[in-house]
């Protein structure tokens, strides 16, 4: 079904760090669930919901997710006209040495002239969940609302939230609050807002003029004294990631079968990059059990209730439990490793022993040797 709706996704939050995770890449570009990228639950949904331009609002460290993303090919975004486009910081600014944190929103702001659809889908990139737009939009403009926000009662289950929302009998926000101590309300946001697209360009108009350039979608949640902004409850499996523990935690439900067969709904697939990869090698020795392995990888140890990401080695005697091992990875001979986080192309030693807990894992950096 076709929704009149532009999408425009944020790649990084400045307040989210994942440690040696986040350190080399964009937030959206961390690896996730064996072959993907977090960026592409969220631009999957946009591109399924019928979506044909798409913005990604790129802040710090978007080599690798622009290298990720490319043309836009794999989501059937790379068109004559509108498609997918990366807008990194600075994209109209001459002033090289510009100290502005946040997105370039003299850039953003010709995005979106350029357009011409009545709705803007804004979203974080760091909560995952699949479905479609049709219903937030189709709502939205029901309600008569400014702003329609989409949430959850169930983040607390599913990783940490970060924006819990108070909402009154007639489904309108009325506060507001990040990371309480004690939340009053179970209603987590999940970074998602439909919005018209008049309005956002008034916004943003706005910002630009009182030389602001912190652009959030939880800013503008917070104008709910301005504007009426209405919460609509997603009640599908939602994935959030706002820390090191909450990427593991979010890894390991993957491994459950109900929320891996929702979030991997054959009805609304799942796009990621394309490479072309061998089928993975076992060892007739090898024990596995439980676990996700990906296209390339060679198994000859033991591999329990883990994620392997493609092009992995876990040699002989290798014993892999609760553990996250990215793309290149070499596990050598003799290896142990539990609740561990292992990033891409690293080499693990032989006999090298690393034990962590489930709410606080071991990570090792991109490229180390152990």
């Amino acid at each position: 079904m076709f929704i009149d709706a532009m999408g425009l996704i944020l790649a990084d939050n400045k307040k989210i760090h994942l440690g040696e995770l986040s350190r080399p890449r964009a937030l959206a570009a961390i690896p996730f669930a064996g072959r993907y990228r977090i960026i592409d639950f969220m631009l999957s949904n946009m591109v399924n919901s019928g979506i044909t331009n798409v913005g990604v609002a790129a802040m710090h460290k978007y080599k690798s997710l622009m290298d990720h993303i490319g043309t836009g090919s794999s989501w059937d975004l790379d068109r004559k006209k509108q498609g997918l486009q990366i807008l990194p910081p600075y994209i109209n600014s001459s002033n090289t040495e510009s100290t502005l944190e946040g997105d370039d929103l003299a850039g953003l702001l010709d995005f979106l002239q350029a357009d011409s659809h009545k709705h803007v889908i804004l979203a974080n990139s760091n909560v995952i969940f699949n479905t479609t737009f049709v219903d937030l939009v189709t709502r939205h403009e029901d309600s008569g609302s400014d702003i329609t926000v989409l949430y959850n009662r169930d983040g607390i289950r599913y990783g940490s939230p970060s924006v819990i929302l108070e909402i009154d009998r007639k489904g309108l926000v009325q506060d507001m609050m990040i990371n309480p101590a004690k939340p009053n309300s179970n209603r987590c946001s999940m970074g998602v807002i439909v919005i018209g697209r008049e309005l956002l360009l008034d916004l943003v108009s706005e910002m630009v003029a009182r030389g602001e350039h912190d652009f959030s979608v939880e800013k503008l949640i917070k104008r709910y004294d301005q504007f009426k902004v209405r919460g609509l409850e997603y009640k599908g499996a939602v994935l959030r990631i706002n820390s090191v523990p909450t990427y593991f935690n979010a890894t390991m439900k993957i491994l459950e079968e109900d929320i891996r067969e929702e979030l991997f709904n054959p009805d609304l697939p799942v796009y990621t990059k394309v490479k072309d990869e061998a089928p993975t090698l076992y060892d007739e020795n090898n024990d596995v059990s439980n676990s996700v392995i990906s296209d390339g990888c060679r198994i000859l140890g033991s591999v329990t209730n883990s994620m392997i990401f493609r092009g992995a080695t876990i040699s002989r005697h290798a014993v892999i439990k609760n553990s996250i091992i990215m793309q290149d990875v070499y596990v050598s001979e003799g290896v142990i490793l539990e609740n561990v986080i292992i990033d891409k192309k690293c080499v693990i030693r032989p006999g090298i022993k690393l034990l962590g807990q489930a709410d606080y894992p071991v990570v090792i950096g991109k490229g180390a040797i152990v």
